[in-house]
């Protein structure tokens, strides 16, 4: 009797091992099924390209624009002078574009703040000021739109 009874409880928890396995197994499978499908949205930005060109100058400025952030590169490209390549890091506000501008220059690496007033088939430099204590936001050069060129 004693026998029967081991033998009973040993399939009796042999067969709720298996169970809570399959249980785990489903239920993790289910977990990786459901980051997966989350991992697959891939967000498309909104590409929109900026050319100004005066004499041998040129400023170029492309933005890659995201729900809730703005990446892309702007170029400066003066004649006689060293040029600014790099990539920019922002937000939009409104129709105005604020990044941190990250750049090459004479080999050196620097960021500074940049900002464009984006309205209809324009940005706009915008430079921010101080006269007599006051912060003051003057309009620099307008860049038209243009294709972005393929890369």
């Amino acid at each position: 009797m004693k026998l029967l009874f081991l033998f009973v409880f040993s399939s009796i928890l042999v067969f709720t091992a298996c169970n809570n396995n399959a249980e785990q197994s489903s239920a993790t499978a289910e977990t990786k099924d459901t980051v997966k499908q989350e991992e697959i949205k891939i967000q498309v930005p909104n590409m929109v390209c900026y050319l100004n060109v005066t004499g041998k100058d040129s400023i170029f400025l492309k933005t890659e624009i995201f729900p809730n952030v703005v990446t892309g590169s702007l170029k400066y490209k003066f004649y006689e002078k060293d040029n600014n390549n790099g990539e920019i890091d922002g937000t939009l506000h409104g129709d105005t574009l604020i990044a941190n501008y990250k750049f090459m220059s004479e080999g050196v690496q620097s960021v500074r703040k940049v900002m464009f007033l984006i309205t209809g088939n324009a940005a706009t430099e915008i430079y921010e000021t101080t006269e007599s204590k006051e912060t003051v936001f003057k309009k620099g050069t307008v860049l038209e739109k243009i294709s972005c060129p393929l890369e």
